[in-house]
């Protein structure tokens, strides 16, 4: 069963709240972050990616980086521009996007769930980012970025969070994006209670975004554990900051893909080999797909729509089933020699909420040659694959909106 405990969130002042807040440290690169947080000292991204405030020549995964994401969260501290809660909370976080609108509650997880298979991963971690976010962590003493996890609905959780939401917010604002962030205090003992045992009877967490972080959150406990001769299992680092929505508010765009050449082929050869798997179609306008198994192909200015042909995947096989599955196994590895996408330099992931003109403009530039548009995977997909302890292919999913960063943390004693 679910295991979730409130925590004494350390925070921005209200004033400073949208200037703190910050988009995720996995969003961007570093010159990009160095732009977001130009002019902006309070900015999270000092924190989330500390390697702004160094030369350009640092390596971003030296001690000195690490040390001073440390040392900048210690400046924050002590300015005030985070301040401790004194009581350990839940809080409410709803962020609306368009016609989109999420409302999660923001808890401590138990590690012990992420290792005991209560809380499901849908994806692998790689070894180089996983470690990154383990000495992160490790130097700040807290969790500074929120994992981002769902559930499968419940109405009575749903009735006692929208209880909260009528009462004054803790901040309320909207970000340059035009995404909205409110959040709100539970420090009701009652209502806690309530809630902590709502969710023991929930039997499953499921990671929709943030495996490095879950992982590295385990990774370190256990090594906190092991340097504790007086474990417990009570202690803050123990448990990772967790933001858990409901199935039925969660909203997952499409992955796009970009390849940078088409592996030794002409175009003319290229298109002969994909025809071998789907049927390939001329569009007028680019194609945003509507549908399970079908997608859009960019190539020399033009745009195609591909269905893969019935023979092509076993539509009885829950992964291979998968659209981002069968384009990675009729396509992008036997045409275009992508064999393993979590580690081949020749393909780029785009995420959605970029949308086709930014699948047309990488490839117009001639950086990459053919850019392909997806169906969104489904949460109910990803939650039935998880069911069964099965993996998607990389880069399967992109969640929006994306959770801002700054707004709580979580202090590991």
């Amino acid at each position: 069963m679910a295991f979730i405990k409130p925590f004494k969130g350390v925070r921005p002042t209200k004033e400073l709240a949208d200037k703190v807040a910050a988009l995720p440290y996995d969003v961007m690169n570093t010159a990009e972050a160095r732009g977001m947080a130009a002019g902006n000292p309070v900015s999270f991204l000092h924190i989330s990616r500390p390697e702004i405030d160094l030369p350009d020549q640092v390596d971003i995964h030296s001690d000195e980086v690490y040390d001073r994401g440390a040392e900048n969260l210690k400046v924050f501290l002590d300015k005030g521009v985070l301040v401790q809660d004194a009581t350990e909370c839940y809080y409410i976080y709803r962020q609306k996007m368009g016609g989109i609108t999420q409302t999660g509650l923001v808890v401590c997880a138990g590690v012990d769930d992420y290792q005991d298979g209560t809380i499901k991963k849908h994806e692998l971690t790689r070894a180089d980012k996983e470690e990154d976010r383990v000495r992160h962590i490790d130097a700040l003493n807290a969790n500074d970025e929120p994992v981002f996890y769902t559930y499968r609905n419940d109405a009575v959780i749903t009735q006692a969070v929208d209880e909260v939401t009528q009462g004054e917010p803790l901040y309320d604002f909207t970000t340059g994006d035009g995404v909205s962030h409110t959040l709100w205090l539970l420090n009701d003992p009652a209502k806690i209670a309530m809630l902590t045992e709502r969710f023991a009877a929930i039997p499953t967490l499921y990671v929709a975004d943030g495996h490095h972080r879950s992982a590295a959150a385990s990774r370190v406990r256990d090594l906190r554990k092991e340097a504790n001769a007086n474990h417990s299992g009570s202690e803050e680092y123990n448990f990772f900051l967790t933001v858990i929505f409901p199935d039925n508010e969660m909203t997952i765009m499409p992955y796009n893909r970009v390849v940078k050449d088409l592996n030794g082929r002409s175009v003319a050869e290229f298109m002969a080999r994909v025809a071998e798997r789907f049927e390939v179609t001329p569009v007028s306008a680019a194609l945003s797909p509507t549908r399970r198994h079908q997608f859009g192909m960019y190539l020399s200015g033009k745009w195609y729509e591909l269905v893969p042909r019935e023979d092509s995947f076993p539509a009885d096989d829950p992964v291979g089933s998968l659209d981002v599955s069968i384009l990675q196994d009729n396509l992008l590895s036997p045409v275009l020699g992508i064999r393993n996408p979590r580690t081949d330099q020749r393909i780029h992931f785009v995420g959605g909420i970029r949308g086709l003109a930014e699948l047309e403009r990488e490839v117009n530039s001639e950086e990459y040659q053919v850019a392909f548009s997806l169906f969104p995977t489904s949460i109910e997909e990803l939650m039935a694959l998880a069911d069964v302890d099965k993996i998607m292919p990389p880069k399967s999913t992109w969640f929006e909106p994306k959770l801002r960063s700054g707004l709580f943390v979580h202090l590991l004693d």
